[in-house]
């Protein structure tokens, strides 16, 4: 199967419990296979009339065998379930750094629903498969092999009948179960864009109701019903196919057994208690049989979770620098040789033909309409996305050899979204980086005029951090903070101040004169008022520079973009 190795890196490292699982799981089924001997034994004892001690003696020996039986089956339901469960606990872990680990290009075709779905409902789906593969596959295909060696070893032509059946039977499931793989695959996947669906709306709640949107939502809610219905249909007839054969098939076992028994008896081939014995072996042979069959109706599902799974994990890693280069603590310089950005291949390039150079310990401002590549500019920083051309370079070192987590840590960004988890507000600001003391928490905090709220939280620093415990100016400004505590040497500001009121922005504007003190900035604004302390200026249009120079130049160049700006006092370049 070409899903046994991926299968077997979450089921090796539990060699232990699957061996103690193996044990519990042949002790159950040899327990199965003896109790029937049990009871025919009573039947012929009873028949002829042997004295009442053998029958209960019989009897106390069929319940010990039936409470060891149900102990058996506890405790390998119990194992399973506990393998199958720290299986895929793993398989999530490795899922979610995997999907940490993947560029900006993949979350940009994926809603979060849908990978919330992949990352949750299909490995639930797929421990739902492991938790009971043991039992209702190998072990009943065990169960299975047992019974026909004993109904041989009864009588070798019921044993050769129903061998043949046997084989007939898991012969038409196994044919019909690879025509389910496709609907199943095709329902997991409406299954996850409807949780995408649904995680949209919900972050847009508060729009939609306010606009008077509900009607339109709702309506698309109901048309992804009804195609999911479709689909579900179309998944759930395929396995009502297999269940209805597997009747069909049950019903011709169980009258090709009572026939042979019958006939044997006649003969006098046979005893009435081997009859029983044959005929509940016969109904002993459904069990596994209809297991194994339900049990590849859930392998449909758990191979198409398992597609799914695996698309993931083989979508490719973007390989760091091998040839890392170190950048120092100091200063960073910023450099932009021709670089060329799309982020769709067949898509107008969202950066064209860009160069500038911003030496350390400068402010470079930059402006620009809405979608004229500012924000761009950054992701191409931070290496969440490859430029198509040019290079990039800090430090004179090439952005390609300088790794990620360097870039992350010399770097520091606000922006106006403001990210803020449900955790302690020391967690919040120092990103669980346990060696940054509350001392210079506090001071950084009370810099930011955020002393006062500090003071009003219940537990300081210890508060574990919630919606309504910030405004969004306060979560701004905790965002400065963060920066403050990371001690960066290249700073950017993206349209950072955007939710502060005056007041607030006015007391922020020293504290970014310290943030900005002994170190590069980069600052990406609407608002004239934002980038006074810029030595350069920076103005796109579209992705291209339509004008780039020194402040002061360009200020007092009577003609140029900037000064008709600062005339004007717009918001936006025209």
């Amino acid at each position: 199967m070409k899903y046994t190795n991926f299968l077997s890196n979450y089921l090796l490292p539990q060699k232990t419990r699957v061996v103690w699982l193996t044990v519990a799981l042949l002790l159950n089924i040899a327990l199965q296979l003896i109790n029937p001997q049990i009871i025919g034994y009573f039947i012929d004892t009873a028949v002829a009339g042997v004295s009442d001690q053998k029958l209960y003696f019989a009897a106390l020996i069929f319940i010990i065998v039936a409470i060891l039986s149900q102990a058996c089956s506890i405790t390998t339901i119990y194992l399973s379930e506990n393998v199958a469960w720290t299986a895929t606990n793993a398989l999530r872990c490795d899922l979610v750094t995997h999907c940490l680990s993947l560029d900006f290009a993949f979350y940009k075709s994926r809603t979060p629903g849908e990978l919330i779905e992949r990352v949750d409902g299909d490995v639930n789906a797929l421990s739902q498969f492991l938790s009971q593969l043991v039992i209702n596959i190998l072990g009943n295909i065990i169960l299975l092999g047992g019974i026909l060696i004993i109904l041989f070893l009864q009588d070798w032509r019921i044993g050769a009948c129903l061998s043949i059946f046997s084989v007939v039977a898991l012969s038409i499931l196994v044919s019909l179960r690879p025509l389910a793989i496709i609907p199943w695959t095709n329902y997991r996947q409406v299954s996850a864009e409807f949780f995408g669906f649904i995680g949209e709306y919900i972050i847009g709640l508060e729009d939609i109701r306010a606009n008077g949107a509900v009607n339109y939502v709702m309506h698309r809610f109901y048309k992804f019903l009804e195609s999911w219905l479709a689909v579900y249909h179309k998944a759930r007839f395929t396995d009502t196919t297999l269940w209805a054969t597997s009747v069909g098939l049950f019903a011709l076992g169980n009258a090709l057994t009572l026939g042979i028994s019958a006939y044997l008896w006649n003969q006098k081939a046979i005893s009435i208690g081997t009859v029983y014995v044959l005929f509940h072996y016969t109904n002993l042979l459904q069990e596994p049989i209809e297991k194994i069959r339900e049990q590849l109706e859930n392998f449909q599902q758990a191979e198409a979770s398992i597609y799914r799974v695996r698309q993931i994990l083989e979508y490719p890693v973007k390989i760091d620098t091998t040839n890392e280069q170190v950048l120092g603590v100091e200063a960073l310089s910023v450099k932009f040789d021709n670089v060329s950005f799309s982020y769709e291949s067949d898509n107008e390039y969202a950066l064209n033909n860009l160069s500038f150079y911003l030496p350390p310990n400068q402010v470079l401002a930059i402006l620009g309409r809405t979608g004229s590549g500012k924000t761009t500019i950054t992701r191409l920083l931070l290496k969440f996305y490859e430029p198509q051309l040019g290079c990039i370079h800090l430090n004179n070192i090439p952005l390609k050899q300088i790794s990620s987590n360097q870039l992350r840590e010399r770097i520091g960004i606000v922006t106006q979204d403001v990210q803020l988890f449900l955790t302690t507000v020391r967690n919040n600001l120092t990103f669980f980086n346990s060696s940054i003391n509350d001392t210079e928490i506090i001071d950084i905090l009370t810099e930011l005029g955020l002393s006062k709220w500090l003071s009003s939280l219940p537990n300081g620093l210890d508060t574990i951090l919630t919606d309504s415990a910030v405004s969004a100016g306060q979560a701004q400004l905790l965002a400065f903070a963060r920066v403050f505590l990371k001690n960066p040497s290249l700073v950017i500001l993206d349209e950072a101040s955007s939710r502060l009121d005056p007041k607030t922005e006015k007391n922020l504007e020293a504290a970014i004169d310290k943030l900005l003190l002994g170190r590069t900035g980069i600052i990406i604004a609407h608002r004239l008022q934002t980038i006074q302390r810029a030595n350069q200026v920076l103005i796109l249009e579209n992705g291209q520079v339509i004008e780039y120079g020194r402040r002061q130049d360009l200020v007092s160049n009577y003609h140029s973009h900037f000064a008709q700006l600062s005339r004007t006092n717009l918001n936006e370049p025209n």
